[in-house]
């Protein structure tokens, strides 16, 4: 039997296991102390709540602890927190997060691109594995599309930086961003929550709850998110980045007379229906003139076929059954499936020139085991993952300005069969004392399609009826596997010299598997002397790139003075980044016809190193009565990223000018907030300030898309009454109006520095430029929000 097959039938009968384990301990077989119901909700690695004294409590290493215990650099947002800092999507909180991007990819409204420490992945095509994992009740999503996750019935959000996968689901190679609902209460419950704003910005979430006799429980959820466009398509007529977001999730909790047993069954269903999102274009139009309009959310995008469309839903299973004192065991399974039409006009003009209707298709099933052991000194996880997933992309690229009709279609499609087995324990010497050791082993399956051809009209995936370009064949059509497996250990030493001090030093690894490249041109393979074509083995090396790793080094230091009036959390880190996946594409030739292709190679080695530091000082409480207080919570991010050796196309090291992407070298920001008692209530106020430095979108430097350091202010009054039944809230987003760029396309002939030259290499910085997809020429930018005013209502019944 082979491994994979092996595999597959380890995942059925763990399935089995799961529900064998659910009748299993449904009759009463051990005794337990603590309720499972309750351990269901803070087995996950680095959960958290504010506790009384304004500590985070997290169970990084199966245990509940405060963060000023456990060795691991992470940020915690709970619900309240959240949500008096008016965050609306999962990208909201990376001003407060250090040495962090969250973001919409190019072009879309609900892709994901996120960086952790200099470590992440900006396309959203099949075959490449994300950088940074992201979880949903545990649940790994394999692909970033539809994972600009909207915040509602949150209970906390966790960003974990550096390398994960001794603890729990998927290695990821930079680290992981944790989205945790909220349990269901032990009572009827209805909440509501209204927001109105800026641009009609007007949601509505609905939230109603039971418990079902004594050991069931019920929910579901509604919510409805909509806005107006911050700009105009003025040559379509209609909005730009609008939204038009319908969302909806389910729950069946069950808990065993005894309480030792917890089984949780969640569905969830996204449906976002908002107009495309077109970039402002830079530069005028280089056939036509096209002009720069004054607007940067204003475009002249002429695709408008198909229409974005965009849905996204899942089901989990998590049991929990406590089996002793001091075993428990967990099974998680999972499946998810999302579809999204994408229409990305690259050139932003009426003009047919690099016009790409797409569509993504991606469907996954995991399955996860925990065994999890505790005692008075040794407490620890070993665990098995399975992820099955399949994941393809289909997208034509209109070059009619090139050729009348010319359609350069490519196709990816990528199956994904990961299989690893896990473990970290935790051993205390001493109160003062403590090693942990952890090691994972994964193995990682890649089959791929590629496919490529030119054609005169649309593909049927967009309701046409393609020729081939002159009878030419396709030049690409490959299959091809690779299998990929990695040890990856991980150690920690951490010292606590007193109760509110600790000092940790950590190794840990990661591992992000290879594949083959989606939009790579078989005909562009190197291929022998008096070949015609390239052998099959010829594309599939060049079509290749290998893993790519990440050794990394951490020493912190957390502490708590002045009563825990002051705390905070101090790392620094160094990581040695090798065989470096470096995707791009560029305008190719096809049969001596202009098309678009992929170029990804291990180009680089790079070493990062950091410094993170986390605090939270509270400068005054029961100065106006009980419950008041004024806190200042601050976030400070430094890294420095360098590319060591960088290889390019050409075999020539270029490292001295390429640059990271996404990776300012400083995060910081600041947080005023404060607490007052208002009559029957409290009245909640802050001011938050954040900072990030010059960002470059792309490995080359660019004139057009890099964006200059800058600044956002926000401000926000929240008034709670009813003892906290009810609430009612006002929110300033970048209440200075700052136009800053998060991302954007570029297809201009540069030297290799990045500085435009023209088609004799002369330099030409502002113009007239070369093309070099296309005929318009594309340099194209996608801007962050404006100033936003909105106002909440919330109420619990």
């Amino acid at each position: 039997m082979t491994r994979l097959n092996s595999t597959r039938a380890l995942f059925t009968m763990g399935l089995k296991a799961g529900a064998a384990l659910a009748a299993l301990t449904a009759a009463p077989a051990f005794a337990q102390d603590a309720p499972a119901a309750d351990q269901a909700q803070t087995t996950d690695a680095e959960q958290a709540a504010a506790s009384t004294n304004g500590d985070i409590v997290v169970t990084a290493r199966r245990r509940e602890e405060t963060l000023l215990k456990v060795p691991v650099a992470v940020t915690a947002f709970t619900a309240d927190k959240l949500e008096k800092i008016g965050a609306v999507d999962l990208t909201d909180i990376q001003n407060v997060t250090p040495n962090t991007t969250l973001k919409d990819a190019r072009g879309t409204n609900s892709t994901l691109a996120a960086f952790i420490r200099g470590v992440g992945q900006q396309d959203p095509v099949p075959g490449f594995e994300a950088g940074i994992g992201i979880y949903l009740d545990d649940v790994y999503l394999n692909r970033p599309q539809a994972a600009v996750l909207d915040i509602y019935d949150v209970d906390r959000i966790e960003v974990l930086r550096g390398p994960q996968g001794t603890l729990y689901g998927r290695n990821t190679i930079g680290g992981a961003v944790k989205y945790v609902t909220k349990k269901l209460p032990d009572h009827v419950e209805v909440s509501l929550k209204g927001t109105y704003g800026s641009y009609n910005q007007a949601d509505g979430i609905v939230s109603v709850s039971a418990p079902i006799g004594s050991m069931f429980k019920v929910g579901v959820s509604g919510a409805r998110l909509t806005r107006d466009g911050f700009g105009r398509n003025l040559n379509l007529g209609i909005d730009n980045y609008n939204k038009n977001v319908w969302a909806g999730r389910g729950t069946v909790e069950f808990t065993s007379p005894d309480s030792r047993l917890f089984v949780r069954i969640t569905g969830d269903y996204t449906h976002d229906k908002s107009n495309p999102r077109n970039g402002h274009r830079l530069i005028p139009g280089l056939l036509t003139g096209s002009p720069v309009l004054a607007n940067v959310y204003d475009t002249n995008a002429g695709l408008a076929n198909p229409k974005e469309d965009i849905w996204a839903g899942g089901l989990s299973m998590s049991i929990n059954a406590e089996l002793t004192d001091h075993l428990t065991l967990r099974s998680i399974s999972a499946w998810r499936k999302d579809r999204s039409y994408t229409p990305i006009d690259f050139d932003s003009t009426p003009s047919v020139d690099v016009d790409v209707p797409a569509i993504y298709k991606n469907e996954q099933t995991s399955q996860e085991f925990q065994l999890l052991y505790k005692s008075d000194k040794l407490n620890g996880i070993v665990g098995f993952y399975y992820l099955g997933a399949k994941a393809a992309t289909g997208f034509d690229v209109l070059l009619s300005t090139t050729y009348p009709g010319l359609d350069g279609y490519t196709a990816g499609d990528v199956r994904t069969e990961t299989s690893s087995i896990y473990g970290d324990f935790t051993y205390d010497f001493t109160p003062q004392i403590s090693l942990s050791l952890g090691g994972r082993y994964t193995w990682d399956q890649r089959k791929s399609y590629v496919f490529k051809a030119n054609y005169i009209g649309l593909t049927s995936e967009f309701g046409g009826s393609p020729v081939p370009f002159f009878g030419a064949p396709p030049s690409t059509d490959f299959r091809g596997e690779a299998n990929f497996k990695k040890f990856t250990p991980r150690a920690s030493l951490s010292f606590k010299p007193s109760e509110n001090h600790m000092l940790y030093v950590s190794y840990s690894e990661g591992f992000k598997g290879g594949g083959f490249d989606p939009r790579g041109s078989g005909a562009s393979a190197p291929k022998l002397a008096g070949e015609l074509v390239p052998t099959y083995q010829e594309i599939y090396n060049y079509l290749l790139f290998k893993p790519e790793t990440v050794k990394s080094y951490e020493i912190g230091w957390k502490g708590a003075a002045f009563d825990h009036r002051l705390t905070w959390a101090l790392d620094g880190f160094y990581a040695d980044y090798t065989d470096v996946q470096i995707p791009g594409s560029v305008g190719c030739l096809i049969n001596n016809v202009q098309s678009f292709c992929g170029i990804t190679t291990n180009a680089a080695k790079a070493h990062i190193k950091g410094v993170e530091l986390e605090t939270n000082a509270q400068l005054a409480r029961d100065f106006a009565g009980p419950g008041s207080a004024i806190n200042f919570t601050g976030t400070l991010g430094y890294i420095n990223a360098k590319y060591k050796t960088f290889i390019g196309p050409t075999g020539v090291d270029v490292a001295k000018y390429r640059v990271f992407q996404n990776t300012p070298d400083w995060t910081l920001s600041g947080t005023l907030a404060a607490v007052l008692p208002v009559g029957p209530g409290s009245l909640s106020g802050s001011t938050v300030v954040s900072y990030r430095s010059l960002t470059h979108q792309f490995e080359t430097a660019s004139p057009f898309l890099d964006q200059p350091g800058y600044t956002l202010l926000d401000a926000h009054l929240t008034y709670s009454f009813g003892g906290g039944k009810y609430s009612i809230g006002v929110h300033g987003k970048n209440l200075t109006d700052v136009r800053y760029k998060t991302s954007g396309y570029q297809y201009i002939r540069t030297d290799i520095a990045g500085s435009p030259i023209d088609a004799q290499n002369h330099p030409v910085p502002n113009g007239p430029y070369v093309a070099t997809l296309g005929k318009e020429g594309i340099a194209t930018a996608f801007y962050g929000n404006p100033r936003q005013v909105f106002g909440t209502f919330t109420a619990k019944f």
